[in-house]
């Protein structure tokens, strides 16, 4: 138990008539007086909270929670005792979880419950636990709290924030996938596969034409094509200290993962196979998967993928992949890429072109951008906008150096990236490139 306020005030009263009675003896029997009323009132208060019995805690916590969305958190304070009781409670948050909205102080009718509802925000993956509420009720005349620990402890998740995914199921229901900036490109269907025979329609090429069923049918037949299934496509996610660094709430590791999610659910639902390799950080490897199914697993895989301080090794990447992955598939490196790494980086790139189609996606840093396109009003601002651009004009140069090997190089801000990779993915399924 500790005391409340209410005692508190009841004390330094009492202790300034304790110094009234050293310079007026008067009031030594008044200060007297006031301890033993003082003394015997607190004491039967503190042995009626002691008596009374402890308020219950039931708390409902999702299982899965999304990284950076609020949730709203139901807890349930029970009170056996007869009589209604001040409490106050701070749930047993984890650290990488805040709420603004606690501690809750408020009043439990005699024999009864009230329900709270607070706002909690989840502020990195991975496995938490809710340990047990921390409460504490006033004692009948308010003079003590009484303080305990109540409920049980609950266990969640914390995913990736697969958001887009589900705005992207909903959009494609709609054929509207544009409104995401995922454009459709019709191409000419020699590198699709066989899907079925329908009769001829305006526009259609002679070489899509089937001769034989027409010669059979006596009328025009075409021969008519879908994008190839089955194939692979294999994420290799950087988890090295370069993918720490904020771009804007979140990390840029977070972003990718949000990236690989969404693209892992165009591909799932294309029939292609997705698998995800990590290096750098979180070494682990998910064997591919084909259909959409499998997306839960996929996220089961990565929600708890963590950034370490560690340096990111491509060299040390690009064996594993090559030693786990012999079937010819689309592998998307998804990192920030330094002028640094061109001392380094072509080497593995070119180990694994020997057998799959590579896509290097990088970052580029929203801040260094939006910095660079600022308005130039003082001598700072345009030492700045040249750093930045000759940083900017480094990287391009880089990239281009890729490009120049056969690689694929996606250059996109967090907000562009998913988008971007949808489209390239698309693309390279109508050209049949892999």
């Amino acid at each position: 138990m500790i005391p409340s306020r209410r005692l508190q005030q009841i004390l330094a009263a009492w202790l300034i008539l304790s110094v009234l009675a050293s310079l007026w003896p008067r009031f030594a029997p008044l200060w007297k007086f006031g301890a033993a009323f003082v003394g015997g009132v607190a004491l039967l208060d503190a042995v009626l909270v002691s008596l009374s019995r402890r308020l219950t805690v039931r708390r409902e916590v999702p299982g899965r929670l999304a990284l950076g969305v609020a949730i709203e958190i139901p807890l349930t304070l029970h009170n056996p005792n007869g009589r209604a009781v001040t409490a106050e409670f701070f749930d047993g948050l984890p650290e990488t979880v805040e709420s603004t909205q606690l501690p809750w102080t408020g009043t439990v009718a005699g024999s009864g419950h009230t329900t709270v509802l607070y706002t909690a925000q989840p502020l990195a993956r991975g496995a938490i636990i809710f340990t047990e509420c921390h409460v504490r009720h006033a004692s009948p005349l308010g003079l003590w709290w009484r303080r305990y620990r109540s409920g049980s402890a609950a266990e969640s998740r914390v995913y990736p924030d697969y958001e887009p995914v589900v705005r992207y199921t909903l959009l494609a229901m709609s054929n509207r996938e544009s409104m995401m900036g995922i454009v459709s490109k019709n191409r000419a269907g020699q590198s699709r596969e066989f899907h079925q025979l329908r009769e001829y329609q305006d526009g259609d090429v002679l070489s899509q034409l089937d001769w034989k069923a027409t010669a059979r049918r006596g009328q025009l037949v075409s021969r008519e094509y879908r994008e190839q299934k089955d194939q692979t496509l294999i994420f290799l996610l950087d988890c090295g200290r370069r993918m720490r660094t904020p771009d804007g709430a979140l990390p840029q590791f977070d972003h990718c993962l949000n990236a690989t999610l969404l693209l892992s659910y165009i591909a799932l639902k294309q029939g292609d196979r997705v698998g995800v390799m990590g290096f750098g950080g979180t070494s682990r490897w998910l064997a591919p998967v084909k259909g959409q199914h499998s997306m839960a697993g996929i996220l089961n895989h990565l929600y708890d993928y963590e950034c370490t301080a560690a340096p990111s090794d491509f060299s040390e990447a690009a064996e594993r992949l090559m030693a786990r992955q012999r079937r010819r598939s689309l592998v998307v490196l998804l990192t920030n890429l330094r002028t640094e790494d061109s001392s380094h980086l072509l080497a593995p790139l070119r180990l694994m072109r020997r057998r799959h189609l590579v896509v290097v996606a990088s970052l580029r840093e929203k801040s260094v951008v939006e910095r660079v396109n600022a308005p130039v009003v003082n001598f700072d601002d345009a030492l700045f906008a040249a750093a930045g651009q000759g940083y900017l004009a480094e990287r391009g140069a880089f990239l281009a150096n890729l490009r120049d090997h056969g690689v694929l190089t996606l250059d996109e801000t967090a907000d562009a990236l998913p988008a971007a990779l949808a489209n390239a993915y698309l693309d390279i399924k109508r050209r049949g490139a892999l």
